[in-house]
């Protein structure tokens, strides 16, 4: 275990600590927040006991997978456009800077309408608010990319498709991980976000639910289930981030 690694853990750990601590002496009202110890508790006791738990979690994280790969796939595919016609990148550079300054949640009742209340709009939803993170991601990372991995291509015959899945892909890839990691992040809020707002299953609705019954050790209890499920995939994808890096600037 590297030492980057304990120390994370280490301020994780204190952080935990300091909040428990907090909520025991009263620092934290119980209202407010509820001990970490208690959200666990709930969350053992909603995985165990409540017959809504793991049909309303697997209705959430399949949107989740489906919204990711809808912001990672045409994300990066619009990236390769986009980079590829310098013109357009101009006019579009503008949009991209500025996108997060609009509320995504605007086009949520637009959507109900076009998909219907089901889990097309909340996938929808989230791959609207990931897929610019992967679009900026790809741009950098392909301008990283020394011009004359391209020229090779050019003088090998490849086609525009062979060379991007061949050439531009694998030399972006360690650029690449950190859209993908944003894609994950982005998908997560919107989905949770649109199934708080409006749906008919899901853990987003849930957490609406205990929010508006103040059961506040429910909804924390939900909030650390997709804490520690987004906390293990951002794991997962630093892992293979590192793995990439050493073996791609291995001298």
């Amino acid at each position: 275990m590297t030492k980057p690694v304990i120390w994370r853990l280490a301020i994780v750990a204190g952080a935990v600590l300091a909040i428990e601590l907090a909520c025991r002496t009263g620092i934290i009202d119980r209202v407010t927040m509820v001990p970490p110890s208690q959200m666990a508790v709930a969350l053992v006791k909603m995985a165990v006991g409540a017959p809504w738990f793991w049909p309303d979690a697997l209705s959430t994280f399949q949107n989740i997978v489906a919204a990711t790969a809808m912001s990672i796939v045409p994300g990066f595919l619009i990236g390769l456009i986009v980079h590829a016609m310098p013109r357009l990148r101009a006019v579009l550079n503008p949009v991209f800077l500025s996108y997060y300054s609009v509320p995504t949640f605007v086009f949520y009742p637009l959507l109900i309408v076009v998909f219907g209340i089901n889990s097309v709009s909340l996938i929808v939803m989230g791959a609207m608010f990931g897929i610019v993170a992967m679009v900026s991601a790809t741009l950098a990372s392909i301008d990283r990319i020394p011009r004359v991995y391209v020229k090779v291509a050019r003088v090998t015959g490849l086609s525009p498709w062979q060379t991007a899945v061949q050439i531009q892909l694998p030399a972006a890839t360690p650029h690449l991980i950190t859209g993908i990691k944003l894609a994950v992040t982005y998908s997560v809020i919107g989905v949770i976000a649109g199934e708080f707002i409006i749906a008919t299953s899901g853990l987003g609705r849930r957490l609406k639910l205990a929010y508006n019954d103040f059961d506040t050790a429910t909804m924390y209890g939900l909030i650390l289930l997709i804490f520690i499920a987004v906390a293990i995939v951002n794991i997962m994808l630093q892992h293979w981030e590192s793995r990439v890096h050493r073996r791609w600037y291995r001298t």
